[in-house]
């Protein structure tokens, strides 16, 4: 079921005319759509010993702290953010219809039909349009677009979804439908963590070009795509890290199964599960619960978004996709086909 309260917060604003024409100022959605090709990785999943780990960070943002010891059993992850191909897969065998394909209900809104805009109502998702000048409000550049879907991922006069990209514009319900199909579930914020650090030292810069894909440049406005994207990358165009897994940090940010709240439990050490559903607040979205997502998206820069870290944490909406967020599955025992 969508949040329409979360539709309301991200979508007040109409989209906005971009500026002339410029190698370095995109100026739709349809800008960040990526022609370029890597090769792809293979979908079998990885294995992950159990361990210990430094969870959390206190460096930059508070609701990422505080650092403690955690443990994680052992589980098998995969290697890349599950990719349109997939997710496509899924679709042609059980002939699945995701929220954003759905219209929306006005008693969701909890105000009469006629207050509501008409394109409110039409099937649809949020994408990523730059505004016209600097900002940092976040609905200057979030427009709810009708017919923006996984399939369609930069709306009905886009480009289709290119197979071997992460599938996006998916609700929480469409990832747990895909995850009981696959024989999978969505990973715990710890066990995405310990997977997305793999023994690494904690930083806070920004990754090199060929480790992430990131906003180089000044966002939302100024996109230098020095990595080579604007948007998303296919899998497999960036380093995998020690674990052999790809793109845990940039391109998309990735949900995982805890509800959110600011700041960790220094006392829940033992395979954390997060808060309870109760006891979950975010402060963007107080009208719900939301899941923990994480590793930040293509959409995180210097001067906005220091999240290209495993450490980084922020609430998402369960009941609406967007253009910059997508999902992994993690395995208790290695996927039979």
């Amino acid at each position: 079921m969508r949040h329409v309260t979360a539709i309301a917060l991200l979508l007040a604003v109409s989209a906005c005319s971009g500026p002339e024409e410029s190698a370095e100022l995109p100026t739709s959605a349809l800008d960040f759509a990526a022609a370029k090709t890597c090769a792809t990785p293979p979908d079998a999943p990885v294995r992950i010993e159990g361990g210990s780990f430094t969870m959390g960070s206190s460096a930059v943002y508070a609701e990422e702290g505080p650092e403690r010891q955690t443990t994680v059993g052992g589980f098998w992850i995969d290697p890349h953010e599950v990719t349109n191909r997939q997710f496509a897969e899924f679709v042609e065998a059980t002939g699945y219809v995701t929220v954003a394909e759905k219209p929306v209900d006005p008693e969701l809104f909890g105000v009469p039909v006629e207050q509501i805009p008409a394109f409110m109502l039409e099937p649809g998702s949020a994408v990523f349009t730059p505004p016209d000048k600097p900002s940092r409000n976040y609905n200057d550049w979030w427009e709810y677009l009708p017919g923006a879907n996984w399939k369609k991922p930069y709306g009905p006069e886009g480009p289709d979804a290119v197979p071997d990209q992460p599938v996006v514009h998916l609700a929480w319900d469409d990832m747990q439908a895909y995850a009981a199909w696959k024989g999978g579930r969505i990973p715990t914020e710890a066990e995405w963590e310990y997977a997305a650090s793999a023994g690494a030292k904690k930083y806070t810069e920004q990754p090199a070009p060929e480790l992430a894909n990131s906003w180089q440049g000044v966002f939302p406005v100024t996109n230098e795509a020095s990595d080579g994207f604007k948007g998303i990358a296919p899998v497999g165009c960036f380093k995998p890290n020690a674990f052999g897994l790809y793109d845990m940090v940039g391109n998309v940010w990735e949900v995982t199964a805890d509800f959110f709240r600011a700041g960790h439990d220094p006392e829940d050490r033992d395979n954390p599960r997060g808060p309870s559903e109760n006891n979950a607040y975010d402060p963007l979205n107080p009208g719900f619960s939301s899941r923990v997502m994480k590793g930040g998206s293509y959409l995180c820069a210097p001067n906005y978004c220091q999240r290209y870290r495993p450490e980084s944490r922020h609430g998402r909406d369960p009941g609406l996709g967007a253009s910059n967020v997508g999902f992994r599955l993690v395995y208790d025992r290695f996927p039979q086909e």
